[in-house]
């Protein structure tokens, strides 16, 4: 039996459960599993699992919140490798964003105590994981407050469309279905020469966000924060952040705990 708890720091593994919400495996983490505290909803990208980068975990919860990492379709318990491919990547995205609401209904049942509050509840995701965040984020939802990264929001402005049918590009675009966007906090980060993921592809879609804000008379210099970095030194400069890693999870940990952290 493989031990998932062993590749977590001691310190998330005390307080970490493993378990399967509406039939998506996920990780979960409660800083004291007693009293309501904030929740985050987070997704991976291609090719990763739910174990990945479990720092970040171990940060939201010295912060008081609550975390809830999902495998995407076709990864980590639930593999299928033909989903780790370029030109299934989309759909992965769309399974994963028609699983969020039941992983919404399953925190609350009553079997978890209370312990996650969902009035404070955020959702976020890297890449593809950001993806299923912003296309959720485009319809009717409970979500306090989002946190991105190394994603796109703009699909017109992403390589490789051609590996898609316009159907479902049309269907997952964010840009394309802000009618039902509710001006809520956001934060994106993101190289700026992304290999994966260009900028301009976050960089446009931000550019909509404020103009429907500012329509909408919410102000989008205190609700939206899109960072970049020149250069980061990680992978593809796309896998995490490198050797600027530590900033860019303290701007999220500060960000949630701002929009998530107040009762």
């Amino acid at each position: 039996m493989i031990d998932r708890f062993a590749g977590l720091p001691s310190s998330l593994a005390q307080r970490a459960r493993f378990t399967t919400l509406a039939g998506v495996p996920a990780l979960v983490a409660h800083p004291d599993w007693e009293s309501p505290a904030p929740t985050m909803l987070w997704m991976h990208g291609r090719t990763a699992s739910k174990e990945l980068d479990p720092g970040r975990y171990s940060r939201w919860l010295r912060a008081g919140i609550a975390a809830v990492a999902l495998d995407l379709p076709g990864h980590g318990e639930r593999l299928d490798r033909a989903m780790h491919q370029p030109d299934r990547t989309l759909y992965a995205v769309e399974q994963m964003v028609g699983e969020i609401d039941g992983v919404v209904e399953a925190l609350a049942d009553p079997e978890w105590g209370g312990v996650f509050d969902l009035d404070r509840l955020g959702i976020g995701g890297m890449s593809a994981g950001g993806m299923a965040t912003l296309r959720r984020l485009c319809d009717e939802h409970p979500f306090q407050a989002a946190a991105v990264e190394s994603t796109a929001g703009d699909f017109s402005l992403m390589p490789y469309a051609e590996l898609y049918e316009p159907g479902i590009i049309g269907r997952l675009d964010p840009a394309r279905h802000l009618e039902g966007w509710t001006p809520i906090p956001l934060l994106a980060l993101h190289s700026e020469i992304d290999a994966m993921v260009p900028l301009a592809a976050i960089g446009s879609f931000f550019d909509k966000l404020r103009a429907m804000y500012t329509e909408q008379h919410a102000d989008p210099d205190e609700l939206l924060t899109l960072r970049t970095w020149p250069e980061t030194g990680a992978p593809a400069e796309h896998a995490g952040f490198g050797r600027v890693a530590a900033e860019a999870k303290a701007l999220q940990v500060e960000f949630l705990e701002r929009w998530l952290g107040e009762s």
